[in-house]
């Protein structure tokens, strides 16, 4: 397994940008309807990952960009998750945990200092991992601020040197 920096408008990005998608319309009745251009995940104001199999198949991915303080409830120096993904045949694997703590480290080092991230009720494993992974839950932010489902979550990157 191979995790590379990808850009977001990338075929393979785009391909597991229509699986996430179609999991979220199964989960929630709708796709994400959040505004996403792959220059928000350019470096140095973001990053976007995708992990490979061995045989070379985009199995899982995950991005951070740049937020600032804003009326959506952003704070300065937030670095907010975007499409964490594993395809369902390679979940249980340690995937997304691998992605999530390459995340944090670009974000730390980009200069940010809290992590954000927002998911919904109907997706408990991505509040376990996020959970165990030392977010706790933070007043609402983005698009969803206002849905009952959503659940927003932060973690500050100044407590925590970045892993070798």
């Amino acid at each position: 397994m191979n995790i590379r920096p990808i850009r977001y408008d990338h075929p393979d990005a785009r391909k597991l940008d229509e699986e996430v998608q179609a999991e979220y319309a199964e989960r929630y009745g709708e796709e994400d309807l959040t505004p996403m251009d792959a220059a928000h995940f350019d470096p140095p104001h973001g990053l976007y990952l995708i992990a490979y199999d061995t045989d070379g198949t985009p199995i899982a991915s995950g991005g951070w960009r740049s937020q600032e303080r804003s009326e959506e409830g952003y704070e300065d120096g937030d670095a907010e998750i975007k499409r964490m993904f594993v395809v369902r045949q390679a979940r249980g694997r340690g995937l997304a945990r691998r992605i999530l703590a390459a995340l944090e480290d670009s974000a730390r080092q980009a200069g940010r200092v809290r992590m954000v991230m927002e998911t919904g009720t109907e997706q408990p494993e991505a509040i376990a991992l996020y959970t165990s992974s030392g977010y706790t839950p933070v007043p609402k932010f983005g698009l969803y601020r206002f849905e009952e489902t959503s659940r927003c979550y932060a973690k500050s990157l100044k407590d925590a040197p970045p892993r070798p």
